[in-house]
């Protein structure tokens, strides 16, 4: 939910009508959302939510007329095609797709604070995260250690009921879904895993991967679960070549003592949202978005409603 007000937001704030159509598999939190909406003020008709199948729902919203702007949040995959579907009466669109992120740790960094840290960055929300770093890549000379502390943390790591408030991961969305994750650990290449409840619910243990090849697909497919891969580099420019080989470019860390490191390597990585010595994200006032292809155009920052807007310029005479 929180994302989607990433769009009908600012989107309202700038004066527009909104229609949300939410996730097929999660709809319940947007139509409470709608019901709240009414309940502070909001004229009815202004904020509307309609649940459906994105072949049908989603298409109509593409084709229809009086729709001006399309925010579509989801995978590379199916932004594509709203952009083509868009493209047909030229609608204005902002998507934020898919992502492949690289968490790097070169040697001189807090190495344990580096391993401490990684499972939040790929194993919250289950892995559901476009903005998970689920390529994390090592400097060769701390590579071992760093896996012994990557592998304490994973196995402390707490998955459970999601109304736990110790429990750190949940489970994944649907059957359909932990199945297809479940594809990528039968590759093989998985060095040690996390514990998952039995039982009912869609539980995964957390998985790390030390994969082979950078061509393997875990390097190279959004999992979308949780499931990292970590993968060894020599020095600076070889962790820059490997982070910058996705055809993704939405978020990554850097972990390094030396700040001139850090800005340099920011500049240098096709991202378009960094973090240092940190797995920070999303701030709502500054601009979120993709390079490549993990989407088109910003959302949230401070122009955020800008971009549900029009420029128009008349000219009158002076005489």
């Amino acid at each position: 939910m929180t994302i989607a007000s990433w769009g009908f937001a600012p989107a309202l704030a700038a004066g527009n009508a909104v229609v949300l159509k939410p996730a097929e598999w999660t709809p319940l939190s947007s139509i409470k959302i709608g019901e709240l909406a009414l309940e502070a003020g909001l004229p009815e008709g202004l904020f509307q939510v309609i649940p459906g199948k994105g072949s049908v729902v989603g298409d109509r919203f593409l084709t229809h007329p009086k729709v001006g702007k399309i925010v579509f949040t989801g995978s590379t995959e199916v932004g594509k095609q709203v952009m083509r579907k868009a493209a047909d009466q030229v609608k204005r669109v902002t998507l934020e797709l898919g992502g492949k992120s690289a968490n790097i740790v070169f040697a001189d960094a807090d190495v344990d604070k580096a391993a401490a840290a990684a499972p939040s960055s790929v194993f919250e929300n289950a892995g559901q995260d476009c903005c998970a770093r689920s390529r994390i890549l090592v400097e060769a000379s701390v590579y071992d250690r760093f896996m012994d502390g990557l592998e304490k943390s994973v196995k402390a790591y707490k998955v459970g009921d999601p109304t736990d408030e110790a429990t750190e991961m949940g489970p994944l969305v649907s059957k359909k879904h932990f199945e297809n994750v479940e594809q990528y650990l039968s590759d093989g290449n998985v060095a040690f895993r996390g514990n998952a409840p039995t039982g009912k619910g869609y539980f995964m243990a957390p998985a790390v991967l030390t994969p082979g090849k950078l061509t393997d697909r875990c390097m190279t497919e959004e999992i979308f679960g949780p499931v990292v891969s970590v993968y060894r580099f020599k020095d600076e420019a070889e962790a820059l070549e490997i982070a910058n080989s996705s055809e993704y470019g939405l978020s990554g860390s850097i972990w390094t003592r030396d700040l001139g490191r850090g800005i340099r390597v920011s500049r240098a990585l096709e991202s378009g949202n960094l973090s240092v010595n940190s797995h920070s994200s999303v701030r709502y006032n500054t601009p979120f978005g993709g390079f490549k292809q993990s989407g088109l155009g910003r959302e949230l920052g401070p122009d955020a409603p800008l971009h549900f807007t029009e420029e128009k310029t008349v000219y009158y005479p002076a005489d």
